[in-house]
């Protein structure tokens, strides 16, 4: 798969280091909300968080929301050495924040970062080489067609797709059919599904989840070229160890999600909680909007800890 990866990638100038050109600043009524300085905003709280999870979250079709379940392996192609290996460290960094385990040297990547000195004929030229590699056809594993014509169309520094495996949470095993599969005589429709021996029915929860288990991030670096290294490996980690939707409008928060327009500086309270709480979100719950309320309950208690801190 690294090969795949790796043969189709284009030639590609290094990033710039350099900040990113200022724009005039915002007006009070506009300025962007850090998450610490909520309560002074007269925005009621809940209301702040529930929006910001709103935007942000972005699970498959008709599936709850996916994230990684165990190890994470970064790969960066196409970038010099030095800064390939801090883009990598920087989102393994990241990811180990949030307890996932992270692979060392020579593991196989399941984070691709894949920069192009035009983002848009790699994209394409990835999607024809394997294709299935993209869309591998099974129910509830990519954001679907048009998401995925977005994907190819796209016009931003940095896109992303991702694929993720509804899973037996009880065994590992995957709980979805795929294109060929066949069991025993392959003439009963029971022949190409999975089959999911229940640990206990239930109404409130589900041994079924969402696991990501692939990542391809193509970084345009004419079009990220105002970027420091360290504001895109950031980004980066944001949108490939959570489901993001690409169209998100977070201007009104300080987030890495807006770095391409105000340049802001790293990962900041809303992300990190963000991710926190989706990573600490119970899995098993039937209610695919519980795992939305546990990371608005994350951005809650992270808000109030940066309230102490501040009066401290």
């Amino acid at each position: 798969m690294v090969a795949l990866f790796l043969a189709a990638a284009l030639a590609a100038a290094p990033l710039q280091a350099g900040p990113a050109p200022q724009e005039p600043p915002p007006t009070a009524a506009q300025a962007p909300v850090a998450l610490e300085d909520v309560v002074v905003t007269g925005r009621p709280l809940d209301q702040l968080i529930s929006d910001f999870v709103g935007e942000v979250a972005e699970p498959n079709r008709r599936r709850g929301l996916a994230r990684w379940e165990d190890r994470v392996c970064v790969g960066v192609a196409n970038l010099r050495t030095e800064t390939a290996q801090y883009l990598s460290d920087r989102i393994s960094t990241v990811a180990a924040d949030i307890g996932l385990e992270t692979g060392g040297p020579g593991c196989t990547p399941n984070i691709l970062v894949v920069a192009a000195a035009d983002g848009d004929e790699l994209a394409q030229a990835l999607v024809d080489r394997r294709r299935s590699a993209f869309r591998m056809g099974g129910s509830g594993m990519d954001r679907g067609g048009d998401a995925f014509e977005a994907f190819l169309e796209s016009d931003r520094p940095v896109r992303w797709w991702q694929l993720s495996m509804p899973t037996d949470s009880e065994t590992g095993d995957r709980a979805v059919r795929l294109p060929g599969d066949c069991v025993d005589n392959c003439i009963d429709a029971d022949d190409f599904a999975p089959r999911i021996r229940l640990a206990g029915a239930s109404r409130l929860t589900t041994q079924i989840v969402d696991n990501l288990f692939r990542v391809v991030v193509i970084v345009d670096v004419d079009r990220a070229a105002g970027l420091s290294v360290l504001q895109l490996a950031d980004y980066i980690a944001m949108v490939s160890l959570a489901q993001i939707n690409p169209e998100a409008d977070t201007s009104g928060y300080v987030s890495i999600l807006n770095v391409f327009d105000d340049a802001t500086p790293t990962l900041t309270g809303w992300d990190l909680a963000y991710l926190d709480g989706l990573y600490g979100a119970e899995r098993n719950d039937q209610n695919r909007g519980a795992g939305r309320a546990e990371i608005e309950s994350s951005i809650r208690r992270a808000h109030a800890r940066a309230r102490v801190e501040a009066e401290e």
